[in-house]
């Protein structure tokens, strides 16, 4: 395993255009798969701290179920409010069928 990666899932666990509650150490984050390509952001949304794991993903936007705001799942940038801050974004590698992350 590359150093500073830890396993989380596997990638039968977030089929394509879905997301996954995943943690990492104390951290609650989200794995998206979108086209094949996995990414993670921080679960909890930055506005008041909604589920993003049980929200919306439509290609690379995340929407909160509570409130609607929208991350980029590729960088965690906010693209719609009411959110204000970015979600942290974790660095994403795939080996074998393991789904590996790791704080950047």
């Amino acid at each position: 395993m590359p150093e500073g990666f830890t396993k989380v899932l596997v990638k039968s666990e977030v089929p394509e255009g879905t997301l996954k509650l995943a943690q990492l150490g104390g951290k609650r984050v989200v794995v998206a798969n979108v086209g094949g390509n996995f990414f993670a952001v921080g679960e909890a949304c930055t506005h008041v701290g909604g589920p993003l794991s049980r929200g919306r993903l439509s290609g690379f936007v995340i929407t909160c179920p509570w409130h609607g705001s929208r991350f980029d799942v590729r960088t965690g940038a906010v693209v719609g409010g009411p959110a204000s801050r970015p979600e942290p974004s974790y660095e994403v590698r795939v080996d074998g069928n393991d789904i590996l992350l790791k704080e950047k």
